[in-house]
């Protein structure tokens, strides 16, 4: 399934839903900061295994799917124009790294059936782990951001 990639243009930094919403997420993920680290915590703990089944060619490696779908919920949740949706790019990958069932056919192309997975999930991890880094360390959004605060806005088309 594709999703279709809309044109991301320069930003209106003037323009209110734009500086309403930064501050927003902001807000909101502090207000979800306590479940958000729990949920980090989580994948934390997990993914050293999840990783292993990879390389091992488990079918448990299958379950990296319900993290990454715990996380963008998690995520959508924070949204502070959930009009506006999370970014195409990452409903792509996640969309292409879900939703698989184990197949012993899928043992000759591992690769092709894990690997997208795995990417849905270091995608989804990186902006849950942002999300907790910028909650804790900012008081408000800044005008000199660093990246992986910048990062965030783009998940959540504010960038």
């Amino acid at each position: 399934m594709s999703v279709h990639h809309k044109q991301i243009s320069e930003p209106n930094w003037n323009g209110p839903d734009t500086v309403e919403g930064v501050q927003s997420l902001l807000k909101n993920i502090k207000a979800h900061l306590p479940e958000l680290q729990a949920l980090l915590q989580c994948c934390d703990n997990e993914v050293e295994d999840l990783h292993y089944r990879f390389y091992h060619q488990s079918l448990k490696v299958y379950g990296i799917q319900n993290l990454t779908l715990q996380i963008k919920a998690a995520l959508e949740k924070l949204n502070p124009l959930p009009e506006k949706g999370l970014n195409p790019w990452f409903l792509e990958i996640v969309a292409q790294g879900t939703g698989k069932r184990f197949h012993f056919s899928h043992n000759r192309n591992w690769n092709t059936h894990t690997r997208p997975m795995i990417e849905a999930y270091y995608h989804a991890h990186y902006f849950l782990q942002m999300a907790c880094k910028y909650g804790e360390e900012l008081e408000i959004a800044p005008a000199m951001m660093p990246s992986g605060w910048a990062g965030v806005l783009y998940l959540y088309n504010l960038r």
